[in-house]
C-alpha cells in the first residue's frame, strides 16, 4: 500500500503546467482536508466532513467538463473506470450508515431525555430505561463494525490498470478522483470510529488501511485532548445505573450529544445528496 499511496500523491508534483483551474481546486481542497490531520473531536469531524462537501462539489463540476467526458468515454472498458464507479457507491453506502447511527442514536438519547424529564431528575425506575439505551448503543456499534470491516475490500482495489498510454492531463484527472475517494474513505472512517467510542478506534488499528494510507498526515493529534460526547454519555449512563453519577448531569451530557448529532446530521444528509449528484453523473457519462 506504501506504493499505491505515493503514486495518488504523485499527481501534485505530475500536473501539466496548464492544468485546467477545476483540477487546480481540487487538489487544494484535497490538501486543505489532508492538512487537518485526524483528530477526535466533534467540532474537527464536522469541519471535515463539510470540507468533504465542497470536495465533491468541484468534482461535479470537474465531471461536467468535456475533456473529463471524453476521458471516461475513451476509457469504458478500462479497470479505473469499474474501481471509480465502485468507489462512489462505497462512499455512498459508508454516509448511509454514518446517517443510520446518528439517526438511531438520536432517537434513543431523545427517548431517555423525555422519560428522564417525566420522572422529574427521579433515579427510581430508570434502570430499564438506561439498560435500553446501552442496548440500542449496542446495536450501533455492530452496524459501525461491519461498516467499517468493509474497509479491508479498499486494499484490493486500490490499484490502477496501466496509465502509461494516458496523456498528462488524464493521468491527473484519475489521480485526483482516486484521491478524493481515500480522503472520504478516511474522513467517514474517523466519523463512524467516533460514534462508536474508543474501542473500536483501538480494534481497528491493527489493519485500518485507510488510516494506514492517511498516517503520514496526521499531525500531533495523538497530543490533543480528545472529547468523545458519544463515549461519555455512554459512560455517564453506566455511573447513573450504579448510583455514581447525578441524573441531572446525565441530562447535561445528553443535551451537549444531542448538539453533537444535530451537527452530524445536518452535514451528512447534505454530503450524501451531494455523493448521489456525483455518482448520476459518473454515471450519466458513461451511459450516454
Amino acid at each position: 500500500m506504501a506504493a499505491s499511496n505515493s503514486h495518488f500523491h504523485v499527481r501534485s508534483n505530475s500536473l501539466p503546467s496548464q492544468s485546467n483551474p477545476l483540477l487546480l481546486q481540487c487538489n487544494e481542497n484535497l490538501s486543505r482536508l489532508e492538512a487537518r490531520g485526524a483528530t477526535s473531536s466533534s467540532s474537527f469531524i464536522t469541519q471535515r466532513l463539510s470540507g468533504l462537501e465542497d470536495l465533491h462539489e468541484c468534482v461535479e463540476k470537474l465531471l461536467l467538463l468535456p475533456s473529463t467526458q471524453q476521458a471516461f468515454v475513451q476509457g469504458r472498458q478500462e479497470q479505473w473506470i469499474d474501481q471509480l464507479v465502485d468507489g462512489s457507491l462505497r462512499l455512498l453506502d459508508l454516509c448511509s450508515s454514518a446517517k443510520d447511527a446518528v439517526l438511531h442514536t438520536k432517537e434513543c438519547a431523545r427517548d431517555i431525555q423525555s422519560i428522564m424529564r417525566r420522572r422529574r431528575g427521579a433515579e427510581v425506575g430508570l434502570e430499564s430505561e438506561i439498560s435500553k439505551y446501552l442496548a440500542s448503543r449496542k446495536v450501533v456499534k455492530r452496524a459501525i463494525n461491519k461498516a467499517l470491516g468493509s474497509l479491508k475490500s479498499v486494499e484490493t482495489k486500490s490499484s490502477f490498470s496501466d496509465l502509461s498510454n494516458k496523456d498528462g492531463e488524464t493521468i491527473a484527472l484519475i489521480s485526483v478522483l482516486k484521491e478524493v475517494e481515500v480522503v472520504a474513505l478516511a474522513v467517514f472512517e474517523s466519523l463512524l470510529s467516533f460514534i462508536s467510542g474508543p474501542k473500536a478506534q483501538t480494534k481497528l488499528g491493527g489493519w485500518s488501511l485507510v488510516s494506514k494510507i492517511m498516517h503520514s498526515k496526521r499531525v500531533g493529534c495523538e497530543e490533543e485532548q480528545q472529547v468523545n460526547e458519544f463515549a461519555k454519555v455512554d459512560a455517564a449512563m453506566h455511573r447513573l445505573m450504579s448510583h455514581k453519577m447525578q441524573i441531572e448531569k446525565v441530562q447535561s451530557e445528553l443535551q451537549i450529544l444531542e448538539m453533537c448529532v444535530q451537527d452530524f446530521e445536518e452535514r451528512l444528509e447534505c454530503l450524501f445528496r451531494r455523493l448521489i449528484k456525483t455518482r448520476v453523473s459518473l454515471l450519466n457519462i458513461l451511459n450516454n
